[in-house]
């Protein structure tokens, strides 16, 4: 107790923080229902209603002067004129238990895979803190105004960094702080929670419901919590990677169910229904031919489907095949047509004009078993131009890298996906016509009456059984997901730790 007594306030804080993050580490789970306990800083004279306080937080965001140093200035100023200017933080003795809660959470946002310097660390400190309730006479109304604004911007962006991510393709920034994001608003979420016992649990009910990014959260709270370090420590490599990953489990939005969603890194699909979830093989593109992340609906999916080779692949690959043998376009099922959708004859001038114009030119390839879209393809609209489809070539889903496409998805056994899509959509009594359909190369189209949620989605890691299950980065995304999430300091340091390891 002698020595604690000669540490520094802040010091003290984060002894503080650590033991108490402890407890809440064994207690909170995303539906806990406990709630940590708080030091007291002994009797103050701050009120909520402060006239002098009120006075300087209006006047801040008049002149709008703390502007350029928040994060999201107009739902900061939204929120304080929800309550008519009253400090969010700065209260009555009662109610300091908010305030460190939420100074709780953003020094431990390494346990979420967030990046501590999102969150005005040299401004929240344990220093000011303390001065404020037990010193308030030494800080000025500009002081306090200062520290109560800049902790409401931090809350609201660590709100919206568990629930978007902090660099959604989609819900930038500038989006969120003009309030476009249909049915949140992180300065409601913050303003309720506040006003609840649970504040803490409710804030981070913000993060995504699905299992996967579930086990992804309670593998990185034992890793920096109870396991490897406190979190004041720099991330190493396998955080990093977690940390990425939910990153970009915020960006994909909420799991719903039924849905399809396809893993390019694992080579995987899962079909998510009600009862259970299946896994299927796929094939996905090569590094020279990605394969997008997207999110669309599946309407309806069609047996014995022809192909309308894209320009590059006509272009590049088989048009110099064609050329060389004009044999190959009948061998494979391939015949030439004008951009009117006219047959051409691959007679040995008409193969002359596409070889000076190609782009005037398209081909298809008819249904069949050498057909490269299999015997059936489940269709979604998407700017890329990507199908879902089965394949003739089977062999390939042995392989354990199947990076092989130019684009396009590839999945083993389609006719149980297909077989499973029309059960769950009520109609059971068309899988026989599927299955004859498919012997038979016969052309059938299948339109759902739900349509079915299907995304793509770039996870390098997940947790299997209590353990990280890494992937192979095919595309080498992510260390600039990992520069722009922590920059380049710190992955330098990171790097240093592994070197000295």
């Amino acid at each position: 107790m002698k020595q604690l007594k000669n540490i520094h306030f802040a010091d003290k804080g984060k002894i503080y923080a650590i033991l108490t993050l402890i407890i809440w580490l064994l207690q909170l789970s995303f539906q806990s229902k406990s709630s940590p306990v708080y030091p007291v800083y002994g009797r103050t004279s701050l009120i909520e209603n402060d006239t002098t306080l009120k006075a300087a937080i209006r006047k801040i965001l008049t002149k709008k002067t703390m502007a350029p140093v928040f994060h999201y200035p107009k739902s900061v100023e939204r929120f304080y004129l929800r309550s008519g200017y009253n400090p969010g933080w700065i209260k009555e003795e009662k109610e300091i238990r908010r305030t460190w809660e939420a100074l709780l959470m953003l020094d431990c946002v390494l346990q979420f895979g967030l990046s501590h310097k999102d969150y005005h660390p040299n401004e929240l400190d344990y220093a000011m803190m303390h001065d404020i309730y037990r010193r308030p006479s030494k800080v000025s109304p500009d002081q306090k105004a200062r520290f109560d604004m800049m902790l409401t911007d931090a809350m609201i962006a660590f709100i919206y960094h568990l629930h978007f991510g902090k660099l959604n393709p989609v819900y930038t920034t500038e989006k969120l702080d003009n309030g476009e994001a249909p049915g949140f608003c992180a300065e409601e979420i913050l303003d309720k929670a506040k006003q609840q016992p649970e504040f803490m649990t409710l804030v981070l009910n913000s993060q995504p419901k699905s299992g996967v990014y579930r086990l992804m959260q309670e593998q990185m709270r034992l890793m920096k919590g109870q396991y490897l370090d406190d979190c004041y420590e720099a991330p190493e490599e396998s955080v990093r990677k977690l940390a990425i990953n939910m990153e970009r489990l915020r960006w994909a939005g909420a799991e719903e169910i039924p849905s399809i969603r396809i893993n390019i890194p694992s080579y995987t699909l899962s079909l998510h229904l009600p009862d259970s979830v299946y896994q299927f093989k796929v094939i996905v593109g090569k590094a020279s031919s990605p394969s997008p992340v997207f999110q669309s609906v599946l309407s309806h999916f069609s047996t014995a489907p022809d192909w309308r080779v894209p320009g590059k692949i006509f272009i590049t690959e088989l048009l110099p095949k064609i050329i060389k043998n004009p044999a190959f376009l009948e061998t494979n099922h391939f015949a030439i047509y004008d951009l009117k959708g006219k047959y051409l004859d691959p007679d040995e001038r008409n193969l002359a004009l596409v070889r000076r114009n190609p782009g005037k030119y398209f081909i298809r390839q008819s249904a069949g078993c050498d057909n490269a879209l299999g015997r059936v393809v489940f269709r979604f609209s998407n700017p890329f131009g990507i199908y879902l489809h089965d394949t003739p070539e089977q062999q390939l889903f042995r392989r354990d890298i199947r990076a092989l496409s130019h684009g396009c998805i590839r999945v083993e056994d389609a006719e149980k996906l297909a077989s499973l899509l029309l059960k769950a959509d009520g109609k059971p009594q068309d899988i026989k016509t599927l299955h004859r359909a498919m012997v038979f190369y016969e052309p059938e189209t299948f339109t759902l009456k739900r349509r079915i949620p299907i995304q793509t989605l770039y996870l390098s890691c997940e947790i299997v059984d209590g353990l990280i299950q890494n992937y192979e980065d095919i595309y080498n995304q992510d260390k600039a997901l990992e520069l722009a999430l922590y920059g380049s300091s710190e992955a330098a340091l990171t790097t240093k730790i592994k070197n000295i390891k």
